[in-house]
């Protein structure tokens, strides 16, 4: 299993509702028609502060935190060509450009390790 991640914050003129709905009802498809048939999973977590949270500060490290799981290496890099025509770079980034600041995104694939409380 791969998992990408990738930090993404939104534009500053934008709410977070207003984020959070113009990502599910627009970005969100663009993402699943490239990677429909190389991902396994696509999440995105929308981050929240909360008054009882440690933060240290009211600052948010990202807006939304997406993740997308790939089975193993040839999905992950069939996804990767495919998101890499100048077709879809050209379809994704007008429309990030609506969304994000792309100047603050931050990709990186991760190691999992779970603890096992039962």
């Amino acid at each position: 299993m791969i998992k990408l991640i990738t930090l993404l914050h939104k534009r500053a003129d934008l709410t977070r509702e207003q984020f959070i709905a113009r990502y599910e009802n627009g970005h969100k498809q663009i993402g699943e028609k490239y990677l429909r048939s190389h991902a396994t999973r696509y999440l995105r977590r929308y981050c929240r502060i909360m008054d009882s949270a440690i933060l240290g500060g009211d600052e948010l490290p990202a807006d939304v935190v997406m993740e997308i799981w790939f089975d193993d290496q040839a999905a992950f890099d069939a996804a990767m060509a495919a998101l890499s025509t100048e077709a879809a770079q050209a379809e994704i980034i007008a429309d990030e450009e609506q969304l994000f600041d792309r100047s603050r995104m931050v990709s990186f694939v991760v190691d999992e390790y779970e603890s096992d409380f039962t």
